[in-house]
């Protein structure tokens, strides 16, 4: 039996502080030895990049992204979408920006999305000024970043040996 597809997805804008968490993850995790059943890739903003590697056929997708939730900067959350094969809503994307919903809708909406879709979230501290903008992640949120990365290495095992036992 072939281990499972998993993508893992580096979400967000370097230009906004904290927002580049994910794809400050993805950018460390590429570095890494991998299994070859996972393939990670820093998305940025590119929605419709991320829509066409939905549709790639992946098992299992792990999105990587500031989610601000009210917790403590820097807290790291792990969240798994229902019903990932519905569509929730209209499939809309914006063509320079990257939310995460809509581009679960529009991967649906074209005929696939991968049967497990896990959000590893981190609280931001700060997101800048949309005219003004950030460099740089803050000290919660870069401090969190290992950590972020060890969750990802767990959460594939975990998905890989659950997808195995399903479909044994």
């Amino acid at each position: 039996m072939m281990a499972p597809r998993i993508l893992v997805a580096g979400i967000g804008n370097i230009f906004l502080g904290d927002d580049a968490f994910g794809v400050e993850v993805a950018w460390r995790l590429a570095r890494r030895t991998l299994p070859e059943n996972v393939r990670v890739i820093d998305f940025g903003i590119r929605g419709m990049d991320l829509v066409y590697a939905l549709l790639d056929g992946y098992d299992a997708a792990i999105l990587v992204d500031a989610s601000p939730r009210g917790g403590e900067p820097g807290t790291l959350y792990v969240i798994e979408t229902e019903n990932p094969g519905e569509a929730s809503q209209p499939a809309l994307v914006e063509a320079h920006g990257l939310n995460p919903m809509r581009v679960l809708d529009m991967a649906r909406s074209l005929g696939h999305c991968p049967a497990r879709l896990l959000v590893l979230g981190c609280e931001p501290a700060t997101l800048g000024d949309e005219i003004e903008g950030a460099m740089g992640l803050s000290a919660p949120v870069e401090a969190a970043v290992e950590g972020a990365m060890a969750m990802v290495e767990s959460l594939v095992l975990r998905i890989t040996e659950e997808l195995a036992a399903a479909a044994a």
